[in-house]
């Protein structure tokens, strides 16, 4: 077998739904599997992945095991020579995997490679490419000077060398994986993707950053940004440091206390947070079944057949993208082409009765059910 994507859940069964309408049409033509981990979400996940995707592993924990662990069962189940480590809130091109697998043939040396990632808006997810964050980066970073924090040398676009990827999206061979003992399951959540890009590079190996392939990755949909989120993830910098730089010991005591104080504002700023309200807007819908468009509320409707379709002059509106009728690959072309014109963005995947998207890596996305 040719490839093994193991999809890691907890309680988000729509957008898993969306991700993987997304990848099966994106390992049409290949020998892949899809091994869908699912952390005791205890709502409709499981069941949903046995409804409308019933060739799927489904492999169903008794308790929420975390990120590490719960990927490294997947992977344990996993019998493709190359693997894919994906988020459950995520969107691909139908080219994404066979633009992949050219690529990697053409490295010397290859250890993971990471994708450029944009939020539901269209704006780039910067963490897509890293540096190794020493305690002097991440200190600069926590100052507010992110210049060595963010692999700045890649344009977002082009491909290349580079040290961090994020854990959302981590394709490899799955002999790698296994060669440097996965993620680290020290890590409940948060940190794991740092550590593991590290460790590979430690072990020799480069990993590189294919910014020609874009893809959604609805950032924050499996978690909700309050006090388990910070704690769990300042807890996971605690251990990276500790783990990989505990010679440094002025640094880490310096970066402690600053990961404190940041933490403190970071919490003062999400409760300032409020979401956009899409209830006022106009509704542009790309598909070809106008019962759809009949089933969305909203001030004015247009409906149009194809992407490149969409008026010039459309913003402040709110873009349903119909997967029966539109690639994935051209959808996510169309959004980050009207990104700066304060559109909203969702999605309907093939075959279902949802419309699903989120404009905010804050905030957890919008599911609006349609009448059946």
């Amino acid at each position: 077998m040719k490839l093994s994507i193991v999809i890691l859940n907890y309680k988000v069964p729509h957008h898993l739904m969306l991700c993987l309408d997304s990848v099966t049409k994106a390992i049409e033509h290949l020998d892949a599997e899809i091994i869908v981990v699912d952390n005791k979400s205890e709502d409709e996940s499981c069941e949903f992945v046995k409804t409308f995707f019933p060739n799927i592993i489904l492999i169903s924990n008794t308790e929420n095991l975390g990120f590490s662990k719960g990927n490294n069962i997947g992977v344990k189940q996993a019998k493709g020579e190359y693997l894919c480590i994906l988020n459950p809130d995520t969107v691909l091109p139908e080219d994404c995997f066979t633009e992949l697998l050219a690529f990697h043939k053409e490295l010397q040396n290859p250890g993971a490679i990471g994708i450029q990632l944009i939020d539901g808006s269209g704006e780039f997810l910067k963490e897509s490419k890293r540096n190794v964050p020493t305690p002097k980066v991440a200190l600069m970073k926590l100052l507010g000077n992110c210049t060595q924090y963010y692999n700045l040398e890649l344009n977002q676009n082009e491909k290349g060398k580079t040290d961090i990827l994020v854990g959302a999206f981590m394709f490899m061979k799955t002999s790698l994986y296994r060669q440097v003992n996965g993620f680290d399951e020290d890590y409940f959540m948060y940190g794991e993707d740092i550590d593991l890009s590290y460790r590979i590079l430690k072990a020799g190996f480069q990993n590189y950053y294919f910014g020609e392939i874009q893809a959604v990755h609805f950032k924050g949909e499996s978690t909700t940004k309050d006090q388990v989120y910070l704690n769990r993830f300042f807890n996971a910098m605690y251990i990276f440091y500790k783990k990989h730089f505990k010679n440094y010991k002025t640094s880490f005591k310096l970066v402690k206390q600053i990961l404190k104080l940041t933490k403190t504002i970071e919490e003062i700023r999400l409760k300032s947070l409020k979401a956009i309200d899409t209830s006022k807007r106009n509704t542009l819908i790309i598909t070809e079944d106008s019962c759809f468009t009949r089933q969305i509320k909203s001030k004015r409707a247009y409906e149009v057949n194809c992407a490149n379709k969409i008026p010039k002059e459309f913003t402040d509106t709110f873009i349903v993208f119909d997967a029966e009728f539109i690639s994935y690959k051209d959808s996510i072309e169309t959004l980050i082409n009207n990104k700066l014109k304060n559109n909203i963005f969702r999605y309907r995947p093939s075959k279902q009765n949802f419309i699903i998207g989120s404009e905010s890596k804050h905030f957890k996305g919008e599911i609006l059910k349609l009448n059946e």
